[in-house]
């Protein structure tokens, strides 16, 4: 049974940080990309970040950009995010999710929700000011 499993979220004051930490269980995602999204209160689901399948390619989001960083450890199953300058418009619900194996670049990064296939259950971030 394949599982996403996010932690790390909190409450925190503008200009801190965060690391999100995303471990996958029930097979090995090593060979596909993985990326980050988020949905804030009465809010779409929005791209976060992705990164490649051996972590040489990265995208983000023009609004984190520059501020979060992902990174991924194939001995561990895990994707992570690291969250700094935050601030109150990045509060929202956290969810890592893999890329299908199935078509298209599967190895490389995307920002499109329609081509990720498992997705966690999400870690609460809230940015106060």
């Amino acid at each position: 049974q394949v599982q996403l499993v996010e932690s790390g979220g909190g409450l925190v004051q503008a200009g801190e940080s965060l690391r999100l930490s995303c471990v996958a269980s029930g097979r090995t995602f090593n060979n596909v990309a993985m990326g980050w999204f988020r949905q804030a209160p009465g809010m779409d689901r929005n791209f976060v970040a992705s990164i490649s399948w051996n972590g040489g390619n990265t995208y983000y989001a023009d609004s984190v950009k520059g501020r979060f960083t992902i990174s991924r450890d194939h001995a561990k199953n895990t994707v992570y995010l690291q969250m700094n300058s935050l601030k109150p418009e990045d509060t929202a619900v956290y969810y890592c999710a893999t890329r299908r194996g199935d078509a298209g670049q599967f190895w490389q990064p995307t920002p499109f929700p329609a081509e990720y296939d498992y997705w966690g259950h999400g870690t609460q971030v809230t940015v106060s000011s």
